[in-house]
């Protein structure tokens, strides 16, 4: 092999190991919780992390120590083990199974935010629920310090954030 050649894929390996490191967020935090991900083609229920960073939220759930789902949220996607990324309203669409769905519902309910732009909102002290009726969807949401409860009676959606730490 010549000297060029070699050089050429020295470099193709080195920038393609520093685009993948390059691009790893800080995350700023990562609490233990127990996770319900329960949604038309999901099924997963077990100890996990949500971790979250300025730019992207994960979410990995462990089943006898092994990770069996994760999800990652970006401003622009989310990527999904197994399936490839997709923008968020396919997201909603194939996972969650309403398009109609705000694109930015998956990452307010692992967060703990409102939804629906408050929609439908009682609030006191630490907490809130918001219940929101509309075409082809029927959802409940609560958010309490140490739980977070979303479900969709329409499409069988349900998340459950229980943190254990």
């Amino acid at each position: 092999m010549s000297k060029k050649a070699s050089l050429l894929i020295s470099a193709t390996v080195g920038v393609l190991l520093s685009g993948c490191v390059g691009n790893m967020p800080e995350y700023q935090t990562s609490e233990g919780t127990m996770i319900v991900f329960k949604t038309p083609t999901m099924r997963y229920a077990d100890q996990g992390f949500v971790s979250t960073a300025s730019s992207e939220t994960k979410v990995e759930i462990y089943s006898s120590g092994q990770s069996v789902m994760r999800l990652r949220i970006t401003p622009s996607q989310v990527c999904v083990t197994n399936m490839a990324c997709m923008s968020k309203k396919e997201f909603n669409q194939k996972v969650l199974g309403n398009a109609n769905y705000p694109e930015t519902l998956i990452e307010n309910i692992f967060k703990g935010e409102p939804i629906f732009g408050m929609e439908g909102m009682n609030q006191s002290d630490h907490s809130f629920r918001q219940h929101i009726q509309k075409s082809g969807m029927d959802i409940n949401y609560i958010r309490t310090p140490k739980r977070i409860e979303f479900s969709d009676t329409i499409t069988g959606t349900k998340i459950k954030v229980i943190t254990t730490e």
